[in-house]
């Protein structure tokens, strides 16, 4: 005789932010199992990428979905305002990165399109939201996460409107070089890229652009090796760790060792402790010759 065995509970392992990176609402990290979304909407965009797993939702009464062969090439975005449920296609569950976008980043014109082609297989696309997560996870790294941000947007716009395609565009040394006096000012309280591109005139993918093309470096990892550059030679000063971390404009002492260690090798708490090489000894003289 059979024996009938409960049908699995769902399970939920859920972690979710709020960044201080404009134009992103909420960052959501959820893995789920056995568990069925209902219709719903959101207020704001919701750019999804699917780590294990796959996806089955409806969208405008459409079905779409994440299939496994194609999940790690592919990024789905969900418009505004538009119901939409969501499932696993297998019994596994999924797992999934989520933001979530406000109108500053895409606008209300894109809804339509996206509406049309919810489900994005770009690898370059899925590469930078990915990258994205990473550095919104890392409180400090707003420059970088900021950045990265303004380029995903700009390849939304342009895979969901071809013709409206944004060309790069051609190196502008002397926006370079202002942005970096700009950086050199601040490199203790920072500078986010929207506030850059208001004091320059400029568009926040442009200025990115400008700088790395003259300087062959992002104007957020310009701006943390002149922090890690400060807080060595705070650390020779002999302030504790703390404090250079605070004075060289890093969110916390684990912020500062993260990037000090990538750039110099160690540590900030093992950098000038060692003790300084005894200088080299003269050599003795030679003994006076004797007379006979």
């Amino acid at each position: 005789m059979a024996v009938s065995r409960p049908a699995p509970q769902p399970t939920a392992d859920v972690f979710a932010w709020r960044p201080r990176v404009p134009g992103v609402v909420e960052v959501f990290h959820a893995h789920f199992t056995g568990y069925a979304y209902p219709m719903h909407v959101h207020e704001a965009w919701t750019l999804l990428i699917v780590d294990d797993g796959a996806v089955r939702y409806d969208l405008d009464r459409h079905e779409h979905g994440t299939p496994h062969n194609t999940s790690h090439d592919s990024v789905s975005l969900l418009p505004p305002h538009v119901p939409h449920n969501g499932s696993a296609v297998t019994p596994d569950g999924f797992r999934k990165r989520v933001l979530y976008l406000d109108a500053s980043v895409l606008g209300e014109e894109l809804i339509g399109p996206a509406v049309d082609g919810p489900d994005l297989r770009d690898p370059v696309l899925r590469r930078r939201v990915g990258q994205l997560h990473g550095a919104l996870s890392r409180p400090g790294d707003e420059l970088e996460a900021d950045s990265r941000l303004t380029f995903i947007g700009e390849r939304l716009r342009g895979l969901l409107r071809p013709g409206k395609a944004v060309r790069p565009p051609h190196r502008d040394p002397v926006l370079a070089r202002r942005l970096r006096e700009l950086l050199d000012a601040r490199v203790t309280e920072g500078l986010t890229l929207d506030a850059a591109a208001g004091l320059l005139q400029a568009h926040p993918a442009h200025l990115v652009r400008a700088f790395s093309g003259a300087y062959g470096i992002a104007p957020h990892q310009y701006l943390t090796a002149r922090r890690v550059d400060r807080a060595r030679r705070l650390l020779l000063d002999g302030l504790p760790v703390g404090e250079v971390a605070v004075a060289a404009g890093f969110y916390d002492q684990a912020h500062l060792t993260r990037h000090f260690r990538r750039l110099v090798g160690v540590t900030p708490g093992r950098y000038g402790s060692a003790p300084a090489p005894a200088p080299a000894r003269a050599p003795a003289p030679a003994p006076a010759a004797t007379v006979v």
